[in-house]
């Protein structure tokens, strides 16, 4: 994937792409593009939204809906003009409430991990006497039974961000930190905090070896005894707890 897979949506001359276009189209549409708001925040020269809970609201329904539209048609060629038809309005309205392309597709890619996070917690959600591997096991087909939708763009943001990590470097490092919490839950409470860090990055950086190798080669039996492999040293693990005070 190249650096222009994502653009800003500007023409040549650094103009926004499509303006004046997306404006006419919902004047056409009779008001079904950009409301009465989209437009005064339109002419008020790019400001940021002020935080009202109207701003807010605004906000959030926007970006569910290109989040559903990066799902559906992945990152590719992702830009503001894209962004802004899927969401039925203008790239001045965007523009209000996001930081440019890059903060919109940060904040959408966010997301859907967040949309993954949410299945594998219904998943691992049951008897607290399961083991960690048992519970692991139910993240992992999580993964693998997910939309392709979901799964292919968050794999495209990975990639995106180790090809120009200056750019799009952000992309894995916000990942990071929402994918943690969520494996530090999973692990025994019982553990000390420093403990159940350590595991879940193991846990997460192991996960992700097991996505890219599924996904590059194809092999999945590999992957399955790679994940079977975890699975006993996380039973190992948790068999330690005797031995370390539980610690």
């Amino acid at each position: 994937m190249d650096a222009s897979a994502v653009n800003d949506g500007t023409t040549g001359d650094g103009s926004p792409e499509g303006e004046g276009q997306g404006e006419s189209e919902g004047r056409r549409r009779g008001g079904g593009g950009a409301d009465a708001s989209d437009a005064e925040a339109g002419g008020a020269g790019y400001r940021r939204s002020a935080g009202s809970p109207r701003g807010e609201a605004r906000k959030k329904d926007l970006l569910e809906r290109v989040t559903d539209d990066l799902a559906a048609n992945g990152l590719v060629d992702f830009s503001l003009r894209r962004a802004a038809r899927a969401a039925g309005t203008t790239h001045k309205v965007l523009l209000y409430h996001f930081d440019g392309v890059e903060d919109l597709l940060r904040q959408a890619v966010g997301g859907l991990r967040d949309r993954r996070i949410a299945n594998a917690l219904a998943a691992v959600a049951g008897p607290p006497e399961r083991s960690l591997g048992d519970r692991v096991r139910e993240v992992w087909r999580v993964l693998v039974e997910e939309e392709p939708g979901l799964s292919l763009v968050l794999d495209q943001a990975m990639g995106l961000a180790m090809y120009d990590r200056a750019r799009y470097g952000d992309l894995s490092r916000h990942a990071s930190g929402q994918y943690l919490p969520f494996l530090m839950s999973v692990c025994p409470q019982r553990w000390t905090g420093q403990r159940r860090v350590e595991v879940a990055e193991m846990i997460l950086a192991t996960l992700r070896g097991f996505l890219l190798e599924r996904s590059a080669s194809g092999d999945d039996a590999g992957v399955a005894a790679g994940l079977e492999a975890l699975v006993r040293a996380l039973d190992r693990e948790e068999a330690a707890d005797g031995a370390q005070g539980g610690a």
